[in-house]
Formats: structure tokens, C-alpha cells, sequence
């Protein structure tokens, strides 16, 4: 018996854009599954950011089978979820996976073989307990597994029923062009591409927006407040024995260098004359190009998902903010 209800109004505030040249509208918020939803982190908790978030008109949900910790407990806990109060709502979501980085021991649990993207996934379904997922991403390229075995097995799992549309992260711009144009010549086009993206890691911009536009495939950024580096937390120094990024330790002492949190300091400046918090104004300047389909944010709490929400209110800078903001992170 499914207790939950969700709001009638779920989708009056938010705003969806076109993914591509696709049938898909993603919502301008996605929640990432990256952080808070392992078995190290508290059930009820995780339970009530999805409902926020889908309260809230987040229908598309991100996953990867190597969320945790530990690996694979962020989909299973994911499963329970949506077993326990979202099974009407299944078709309103979508929900995507992914495979590419160490999973499991020996060499079929890692890259972008056939055999490991296949069994992946079969997993992943499991974990989640599902029949597909919206969407199956290779997590990352594989210099010596040929791009059109990798791509052939992505061909394969839409093929099978697993998925309904693929996609590519953290490719760079010839490793895509190559890997697309494989996907088109067998059939199943690339539906997204998800980057590492943010107002400290603007690598996209060289090339990678405009080759996205010009072959009309979304474009959904991850990390987008650079591990917390882009909200107040940091703004007065690393904390003392601050853990940075709890079990996860991404967020090294080595990448938020004084540097940087000078940078926010001064960003946040900005955010406040645009009645903004600093991560607020950091989701709103990737929102802002109309080529970024949807931006991925994580929440540790449901009042932090909310306060990510906000963002979408104001999505417009004028040529004087983009001058600064540029100004600041170009010094």
C-alpha cells in the first residue's frame, strides 16, 4: 500500500527544456544520487529529498551503479523508495544509470567493455528493482576498449528493453564526436552529454556547448557548486579538521586552495546584490545558456534541495554581472 501523495501542483513552478533533438523535456533541477543516499547516510533522510524533489517537479533522478558507500547501496536504496511510495509515479520519472568506473573486482568490473556494461546494468536493475532505466550513460571513456565495442553495447542494452536512450559523461570533444557518430550509424543516437561543469571548471566552453548545439544533444552538468566550494561553507576558510567531503573525499585540501575561496568570496558578493545565495547564483550562470538542458545537483537535506530550487527564479545576468563574474574568475 502506497502511503505517500504527492503535490497537485508539482509542476507548476518548475520549468522543463527540451533535450536535444528529442521527445524529452528534462526539468531545469535534477537531483544527483551521487552523495547522501549509501547506506552510511540516514534512509529516512534520503526518503524525504526525493519527495521534495518530485513535490517540487524534479522528475529526472541520477544515479550510477558505483553510489554509495558503499558501491551500489545509493540504487538500492533508490529501489526501496520508489517501491515504497512512488510505484504509481514511474511513469512521471526519469531515472538514469550509469557504468564506467570500478565496480567490482577482477577485469569485467571496470571501463567500457561489453561484458561489464551489460552485467552492469543487469545489476543496476535489480538493485533498483526495475524492469529499465530512462536512460544508461557510459560513465567515462576507456583508452584501450574500442570505441565501437563500448558503443555497440549501448546499441545492445536499448535494443534489450534495458533502456530507453543512452548517453555519454565526461567525454571530451573528439571522444564524443567519435563516440556519437558510432550511436547514429547503429541506430540508437545519443540522447545527453554529462559534464563536469561549473564557474571553477569551464572546460565545456572551449568546444564542447557549441559541438552539443550544433548536433543537437542536451547537455546536463554535474557539480555544479565545484564540491561545496561555490556556497557559503567555505567562504571564511577551510574549518578546522573539516572532513571537506565526509567519506566521500573528493573535496581535498589540494583543489579548495585560498585561491578559490578568495574567487567565492568575492562571487558571493555578486549573489547578494541579485538576492541570491552563492549557490543559488552559481546554478542560475549555468542555467543561463540556453544549450544546458538541466544542471544535477546533490542535497544532504530537504531545506538544501529547496534552497537549490530557488535558483530557477532568476536565471538572467546582465552584460555587467557576466563582466564581473568573469573578471573575478579569470584573475
Amino acid at each position: 500500500m502506497q502511503d505517500y501523495q504527492t503535490s497537485e501542483s508539482r509542476y507548476k513552478e518548475m520549468n522543463y527544456r527540451r533535450c536535444g533533438n528529442s521527445g524529452i523535456k528534462l526539468p531545469e533541477i535534477s537531483l544527483g544520487l551521487w552523495h547522501n543516499f549509501g547506506d552510511v547516510d540516514n534512509f529516512e533522510t534520503s526518503n524525504q529529498i526525493i519527495r521534495t524533489a518530485f513535490d517540487n517537479g524534479i522528475t529526472h533522478f541520477d544515479l550510477a551503479n558505483n553510489y554509495g558507500p558503499p558501491p551500489g547501496s545509493a540504487e538500492t536504496n533508490f529501489g526501496k523508495i520508489l517501491k515504497k511510495d512512488f510505484s504509481s509515479y514511474r511513469d512521471e520519472m526519469i531515472i538514469s544509470s550509469k557504468a564506467g568506473y570500478t565496480m567490482w573486482q577482477g577485469p569485467y568490473g571496470d571501463w567500457g567493455s561489453k561484458k561489464y556494461l551489460v552485467s552492469s546494468l543487469d545489476q543496476s536493475l535489480k538493485r533498483m528493482q526495475l524492469e529499465y532505466v530512462d536512460i544508461f550513460y557510459h560513465h567515462r571513456p576507456d583508452p584501450e576498449t574500442p570505441l565501437e565495442e563500448t558503443m555497440a553495447a549501448l546499441d545492445l542494452i536499448v535494443r534489450q528493453g534495458k533502456a530507453l536512450y543512452v548517453g555519454l559523461s565526461n567525454y571530451n570533444t573528439p571522444e564524443f564526436l567519435k563516440a556519437t557518430a558510432i550511436l547514429k550509424e547503429l541506430g540508437t543516437p545519443c540522447l545527453i552529454h554529462q559534464p563536469k561543469y561549473s564557474m571553477f571548471e569551464r572546460w565545456v566552453e572551449k568546444s564542447l556547448l557549441d559541438t552539443l548545439e550544433k548536433v543537437q544533444i542536451g547537455c546536463i552538468p554535474f557539480s555544479p557548486l565545484a564540491q561545496g566550494l561555490l556556497t557559503n561553507k567555505y567562504l571564511k576558510g577551510i574549518p578546522e579538521n573539516s572532513r571537506l567531503a565526509k567519506a566521500h573525499g573528493f573535496l581535498t585540501e589540494a583543489y579548495a586552495t585560498p585561491d578559490k575561496i578568495e574567487k567565492a568570496k568575492q562571487l558571493s558578493e555578486i549573489a547578494l546584490q541579485r538576492n541570491q545565495s552563492l549557490a543559488q547564483m552559481a546554478i542560475a550562470w549555468l542555467l543561463k545558456d540556453k544549450r544546458v538542458t538541466s544542471v544535477l545537483v546533490g542535497a544532504s537535506s530537504s531545506e538544501q534541495l529547496l534552497d537549490s530550487l530557488n535558483s530557477i527564479r532568476n536565471t538572467t545576468f546582465s552584460e555587467e554581472e557576466l563582466i564581473s563574474i568573469n573578471n573575478i574568475l579569470n584573475r
